[in-house]
């Protein structure tokens, strides 16, 4: 169990255990509901300042699996996570019955069972655009390192050696950008590389036709004509059983290695979205086979990534340790949003952020 700060859990019970903080009158007539949070993966400390400005208390501390297993979370009102602490079912069966609210610090929430929160009553809120901005940066920093061989130029150096013949890359300008998903991080994308001149290509099969064609983006029914067509291809879709390894061994092979504008640019995939979406194996074989020219992954289907995994050793693959929402900005954005929809849904006010209504 946590330990929490010393008279600030509201009412201590003969048995030890804390009961909940009494609810407060607002003086506009509402009720404020004063609750205990858990923060699990860290927080912009002004967040945290915010919560417990309403009045919240709140502890900030990584839980490991066998805590939240043996019920860490039976004494808080909501928690509040990032990626790393996972709320599977087992764990939120394990959570008893005051748990009411979970607050994911950012967009994906496959490490949440929204399924069994929903079934025991708990709202699920996200923080889906904060991060947009530094995800975007992240996902055109990754192609320009790609197609301009900057970690390789980086490491040659660092080797003493001076490779500037082997280092010749190629240009973003006249090439063709597959996005797979087109949502708010996928159309700023867009935008993005339209300006340095790209052609742009989505696949989103619950995309309306009109949204992309607003923004010039050319809209593929199916996944294999999107990788047909696209010498660099860029993931922007959310983990589900549906995309687990959508980017496969087939599809890496059907890109083409020449451009729009008729040059040898080679094939580049980057995963700035979620770990599995790739099939990491397939595209480990392709760089080998000279299939794939580049891959570039910010997300990996384990992590933290075994620092003996093959594709680190691979001179044309470069990565990042799941840092698209790792900015001084975005972080302060995350944890002001999360904050705001937690409180929201504590007291039961509107939220347009709740992702697993079907199950409660």
């Amino acid at each position: 169990m946590l330990p929490h700060p010393a008279h600030s859990l509201g009412v201590v019970e003969n048995n030890g255990s804390v009961s909940p903080k009494p609810n407060v009158l607002t003086p506009s007539g509402s009720v404020r509901t004063m609750a205990t949070i858990a923060v699990t993966d860290g927080m912009d400390e002004k967040a945290v300042a915010r919560l417990e400005k309403a009045g919240h208390d709140v502890v900030v501390k990584h839980l490991e699996k066998d805590e939240l297993l043996n019920g860490a979370l039976e004494s808080f009102d909501a928690i509040i996570v990032r990626s790393a602490t996972k709320l599977t079912k087992e764990v939120l069966e394990a959570s008893g019955d005051r748990l009411k609210v979970i607050g994911r610090a950012g967009v994906g929430v496959d490490n949440i069972d929204l399924m069994t929160a929903g079934s025991k009553g708990i709202k699920v809120v996200n923080a889906p655009r904060a991060s947009t901005q530094s995800v975007v940066e992240l996902t055109l920093g990754h192609l320009l390192a790609s197609i301009r061989h900057l970690p390789r130029s980086d490491r040659s150096l660092r080797d003493g050696k001076w490779e500037k013949k082997a280092m010749k890359g190629s240009e973003l300008s006249g090439k063709a950008l597959g996005l797979i998903g087109f949502g708010r991080i996928a159309q700023s994308v867009g935008r993005v590389a339209q300006a340095i001149g790209m052609e742009i290509h989505a696949y989103d099969p619950y995309l309306p036709p009109k949204v992309a064609k607003s923004q010039g983006t050319r809209l593929h029914k199916t996944l294999e004509s999107l990788f047909s067509n696209c010498t660099h291809i860029s993931i922007h879709c959310n983990l589900t059983e549906e995309t687990h390894h959508l980017v496969n061994a087939e599809r890496l092979a059907s890109m083409p290695h020449i451009g729009k504008d008729g040059s040898r640019c080679g094939s580049h995939i980057v995963n700035c979205a979620r770990g599995g979406i790739v099939d990491e194996d397939a595209v480990l074989q392709a760089l080998e086979s000279g299939t794939l020219t580049s891959a570039a992954l910010d997300v990996f289907e384990n992590e933290p990534v075994d620092p003996d995994h093959p594709l680190l050793q691979m001179e044309h693959f470069h990565g990042t340790p799941h840092i698209g929402a790792s900015t001084v900005e975005a972080q302060g954005r995350v944890g002001m949003d999360i904050a705001t929809n937690v409180m929201d849904a504590l007291d039961d006010r509107p939220c347009d952020f709740i992702v697993n209504k079907a199950f409660l």
